[in-house]
């Protein structure tokens, strides 16, 4: 649940920044009559991202055992690649994102109302289609549904209203700091579903070892119990890893980590010659 709600708020804060900019730059410039195109661009990416939701949950329903492990495996690792380029590419252009947005619209309403609405469309198609395949990883070990649902619906609600308090600047949070410390949660979270499509190569006799165990904590940390049950749920961490598995998590979370919280190089520009 924990990991659904983060991934809810992070990719649902970033999809409710964009749509505050266009709108407020549409308002600051009298334009409110272009507003509606925004919405329709907006209303179209959300039926696009719940459409293709349900396509991966209906696909992976109707598969076998093997064709199953293999398309879980598939969707876990092209989540992890997602939201890894996302966490970098944030961190990059967090700062330059607002005036970038600000000019594609100025020149799409220089174009006219189809214009605005592809705009919008693209801006938030694509954090939600990451949102529904990141969410899609992530439940794949999940016991019920009932909790994931729930907490990705708290984490989008949560980002609308800090997207709309932004927008009304009724919220002052540093967004740096923000998608810093979310960005390290969910290279936790990418680090186990990376380690469970592992899992899934394994389980569908692709990548051997699976019987091969690193090591066995289960008499520590019980499987059925409170705590066994969270990090499972938000990090997939088992407490009975094959040897395969705690490599390739090992091998993802260590270079992430310290490619993410490495300080940022700043470019020096030479003075001009007398």
């Amino acid at each position: 649940m924990f990991a659904s709600f983060l991934i809810g708020l992070r990719e649902g804060l970033e999809a409710a920044l964009v749509v505050s900019v266009l709108v407020a730059f549409l308002v600051k410039s009298d334009r409110t009559d272009r507003l509606p195109y925004v919405w329709t661009g907006v209303l179209a990416a959300v039926a696009l991202s719940v459409g293709f939701g349900a396509i991966l949950t209906f696909t992976a329903a109707n598969l076998g055992h093997t064709g199953q492990e293999l398309f879980d495996a598939i969707t876990s690792l092209l989540a992890v690649a997602f939201v890894t380029w996302m966490i970098f590419w944030m961190r990059r252009a967090a700062r330059a994102l607002s005036g970038e947005l600000r000019g594609k619209l100025a020149e799409a309403l220089e174009l006219g109302p189809v214009a605005v609405v592809v705009m919008a469309f693209l801006a938030v198609a694509r954090e939600g289609l990451e949102t529904a395949l990141l969410f899609f990883a992530s439940v794949q070990g999940a016991t019920t549904s009932a909790q994931p649902l729930i907490g990705i619906s708290l984490g989008l609600l949560a980002a609308v209203l800090l997207g709309y308090g932004l927008y009304r600047s009724a919220v002052r949070i540093n967004l740096t700091t923000f998608f810093t410390w979310t960005g390290l949660l969910l290279i936790l979270v990418a680090a186990g579903i990376f380690k469970y499509g592992v899992h899934d190569l394994q389980e569908a006799a692709i990548v051997p070892g699976l019987s091969a165990y690193a090591f066995d904590i289960s008499a520590v940390v019980p499987a059925d119990s409170w705590y066994g049950a969270l990090l499972a749920g938000t990090l997939n961490l088992t407490p009975q890893p094959s040897v395969v598995e705690t490599i390739a998590w090992a091998a993802y979370l260590i270079p992430t980590l310290y490619l993410f919280l490495r300080p940022s190089r700043t470019r020096t520009t030479p003075a001009p010659a007398a």
